[in-house]
């Protein structure tokens, strides 16, 4: 996320190194290359002028003291920039005092508004929210039919009527909802490749009948300011009260994330980091910011392993390792808590200092799929006792998961090497080496 941007800005920064004060002189130059930056990475030219102005302004005069060096100095007010102009502090969903609350979710074709909405309602179903899904789309049925795919996944129910009323099948749905005590409607709007009277005049309709409490538009990220500027269009008509990122695992400069605010005037709600259902983050600015200037995000990969965590299995776990009884099924339930996390490359992003140490490693996310093979390959009882896996188990093994032998080998050697580190762990010692996570490099 934000690799581009994160990259010139630490080149920009770096011209304060061995300098006692930020004085105009030192601070020209870089900011002429954040200016670049910023506008490299689509930020609106509007919002490029007024953080390069703040940054200067609050920065200018500040002298070192102590054992604060002038580039921590600086990137503390950029930091502080950034989070300002991307809104302070994170916007959550606002909900009706009388149910059901209903959220309209707008936005283009193709910009991943309908599987937004099934991210959301598997997020609100897991906070203890009943959501109903409704299909609006009513031009395109390929657009129904993944609704109802994605309420499936999640276990909603979707509400669909075969009418060419859009306005209709929304007052409807809001009936559906109340008489089958869902709490919570979703109504997922058409969505056309660009920007037109008569679907403006549809969405305005639906939100004057069923007077939504959130008016959310979903923007592609990867698109940058145009699409900002289409969010803009859609607040004019609809009068939003927030906006969602969408595909911000890909090649986003950062644009749309930092120009949100400025151009629109309402707040990031969401960011949509991949396909999966359970890849839907609140948008927190000074996380983003932290991530912009490669420090990190600790915060929300300890939110991300929490999601995950199991206190049950935790402790069955820990005991496990303690009686040195670990296996390669609980080895494999493992992966697949950190799989469900997301993109190893992002998890390890968020950990400080390790975006530039990641720079030029290749990270290969099909290394788990490899390792699951290889242990689904093993029988039961190989999986308990590793040891007994002689060379022709080996041979088999490799074979039935598609990889070579020197893999398999690699795999048992390093499994071995943590089960180990773990008895060394439960014993109370302390070991000089932490074992490789078994599959990579493979």
């Amino acid at each position: 996320m934000f690799e581009n941007l994160q990259e010139k800005l630490e080149l920009a920064l770096k011209k304060f190194r061995g300098q006692s004060i930020i004085s105009e002189e030192n601070i020209s130059e870089a900011m002429r290359e954040i200016r670049r930056a910023l506008l490299e990475a689509d930020v609106n030219i509007n919002v490029v002028k007024k953080l390069i102005d703040e940054i200067t302004q609050k920065a200018v005069g500040q002298e070192v003291r102590g054992k604060l060096l002038p580039e921590q100095l600086i990137v503390k007010v950029v930091h502080d920039e950034l989070v300002s102009i991307m809104g302070s502090k994170m916007s959550e969903l606002t909900y009706s005092s009388q149910q059901p609350t209903v959220i309209m979710v707008a936005g283009l074709q193709g910009s991943g508004k309908t599987t937004f909405c099934g991210k959301l309602a598997k997020n609100l179903k897991k906070k203890g929210k009943q959501p109903l899904l409704v299909a609006c789309d009513i031009y395109r049925p390929a657009a129904i039919l993944q609704l109802q795919q994605l309420a499936g996944e999640v276990k909603v129910p979707v509400f669909t009527e075969d009418s060419k009323d859009a306005v209709q099948i929304a007052n409807n749905a809001i009936a559906y909802a109340k008489k089958f005590g869902r709490d919570t409607v979703i109504i997922d709007t058409a969505g056309r490749l660009t920007i037109d009277e008569e679907m403006m005049a549809e969405v305005r309709n639906i939100s004057e009948a069923v007077k939504p409490t959130e008016k959310l538009f979903v923007l592609d990220a990867m698109i940058g300011q145009d699409a900002v500027n289409t969010a803009k269009a859609f607040h004019d008509n609809l009068s939003l009260t927030g906006v969602v990122l969408t595909k911000m695992d890909g090649d986003t400069r950062g644009g749309a994330a930092l120009s949100v605010l400025e151009v629109v005037g309402k707040p990031i709600k969401f960011v949509s980091l991949g396909e999966k259902l359970d890849s839907l983050e609140p948008f927190h600015p000074e996380r983003i910011a932290s991530r912009i200037l490669g420090m990190g995000d600790v915060l929300t990969l300890v939110e991300k392993a929490e999601s995950q965590f199991d206190k049950k299995k935790a402790e069955e776990l820990e005991e496990k390792i303690r009686k040195n009884q670990f296996t390669f099924d609980d080895f494999l339930e493992q992966l697949k808590v950190i799989q469900k996390m997301g993109s190893l490359r992002d998890l390890l992003g968020m950990i400080p200092g390790m975006d530039k140490q990641l720079k030029n490693v290749q990270i290969d996310d099909t290394a788990f799929k490899r390792v699951e093979a290889i242990i689904y390959s093993m029988t039961k009882h190989e999986r308990k006792n590793p040891k007994i896996i002689n060379g022709s188990r080996r041979m088999r093994i490799a074979k039935g998961s598609g990889t070579k032998v020197q893999d398999v080998n690699k795999l048992l050697k390093q499994f071995e090497e943590m089960q180990k580190i773990m008895k060394s762990m439960a014993l109370g010692k302390k070991s000089r080496f932490l074992p490789k996570l078994p599959g990579f490099g493979m």
